[in-house]
């Protein structure tokens, strides 16, 4: 039983990192924030897409039909508001200018702002219905899904919080290693690029949205 539940665990974790690990715009803002405002705010951001991603994977794992079919019907909305709640992110992101002196990256940042970056993580991604649909996909490929027990499946789902947790972690850590190296105009040259990268993932949203093509996720 034991032995059992451990592998139903490690499973779910290389399914967090499989989910959060592609390049996207949560991955772009986790850089950008690790960079201009240290790990812990870096690392906030990342935990909002991290809830998300448990959120929708407890859905998938235990086969929540209503939850499944509400979604699939209105992505559509989903798509409009996540491509430009991401156009209105890109464009202040684009726009901001880093601070004049070097900022203490080693101190936590206050709640609010922490708070902030979490709600962004979260809001993008939970906006991206196609999340649940990758999901759905690679329980199938793994033959999951149905065959899951309740208890099995609160297993899987704590997994992928753990693993996607676990990549954030990772990725905000190792970017704010190599922050010192970043000089303010290395940053206003990320904050552009980060802006026109996140431009792109909101048009894209938007013109499947309005197309009906393109069921990945970002």
């Amino acid at each position: 039983m034991v032995q059992e539940l451990l592998v139903v665990l490690v499973q779910g974790y290389v399914l967090g990192i499989a989910i959060a690990a592609p390049v996207g715009p949560i991955g772009l803002l986790c850089i950008r924030r690790t960079i201009q405002h240290g790990v812990f705010m870096g690392f906030s951001t990342g935990m909002g897409a991290a809830v998300a991603d448990t959120i929708y994977g407890g859905i998938a794992a235990f086969g929540v039909s209503a939850a499944l079919a509400f979604l699939e019907g209105q992505q559509f909305w989903f798509r409009v508001v996540g491509g430009v709640f991401m156009l209105a992110v890109a464009v202040r992101t684009f726009r901001q200018q880093p601070a004049a002196e070097e900022q203490e990256v080693s101190r936590v940042p206050d709640s609010r702002t922490a708070i902030a970056g979490f709600i962004t993580g979260l809001s993008l991604t939970l906006t991206n219905p196609a999340t649940i649909l990758a999901f759905i996909a690679v329980f199938a490929g793994f033959g999951l899904g149905a065959n899951l027990g309740k208890f099995d499946a609160a297993t899987m789902v704590l997994g992928v919080f753990l693993g996607a947790s676990s990549w954030w972690l990772a990725l905000s850590s190792g970017v704010a290693a190599v922050r010192h190296r970043i000089t303010d105009k290395g940053l206003t040259v990320l904050n552009h690029c980060t802006g026109v990268g996140l431009a792109c993932f909101g048009l894209w949203a938007l013109g499947t949205a309005f197309t009906g093509t393109g069921s990945a996720g970002w």
